[in-house]
């Protein structure tokens, strides 16, 4: 039989360990939201598939730019109809020509961001592709909220797509 003194020692071991362990992961939650990751994009500038959907259906409205930022695969297997490529967000060629494709536009111009590799909590694109066009000057940026992956939330839902050939 474990003697108190041993017992609360334990306890107070299982404590520590639980607070550091909440100390780190705020510390990662904190760096990943600061660092340009999906987690620092705001809560009001996300938009779901299915506002999306209907903006982009909707007949005498003025539509997006809708840019996937993403990898180039994904974009050819399928994409938003109308959607431009401009690059995986997370590499700097992608966000050169993330640059490139948005430089001519008015910068308030509703811009669409998407990209649906992976889990919005570890999509690597999207953070930095929002931050370079708010650091551009862009102020209607919207990106859309994609929780699983492409396929999950915008193909499995019905909604229209195009592929490259």
């Amino acid at each position: 039989m474990i003697s108190y003194p041993m017992r609360r020692a334990g306890q107070l071991v299982l404590l520590a360990l639980i607070f550091v362990c909440q100390i780190h992961l705020q510390a990662q939650f904190s760096g990943a939201a600061s660092s340009g990751s999906a987690f620092s994009i705001p809560h009001a500038q996300l938009m779901q598939p299915e506002e999306l959907n209907a903006l982009l259906r909707a007949r005498g409205v003025q539509k997006p730019f809708v840019l996937q930022v993403g990898s180039r695969v994904l974009f050819a297997q399928a994409h938003i109809p109308g959607a431009e490529f401009a690059g995986p967000g997370s590499q700097p060629a992608g966000l050169q020509l993330l640059q490139d494709k948005v430089a001519r536009l008015p910068h308030k111009t509703l811009i669409v961001l998407y990209c649906g590799c992976c889990p919005w909590s570890r999509c690597p694109n999207v953070g930095p592709a929002y931050k370079l066009l708010l650091d551009l000057g862009f102020s209607n940026v919207k990106v859309l909220y994609i929780a699983d992956n492409f396929g999950t939330n915008w193909v499995d839902k019905g909604f229209s797509v195009e592929q490259n050939r």
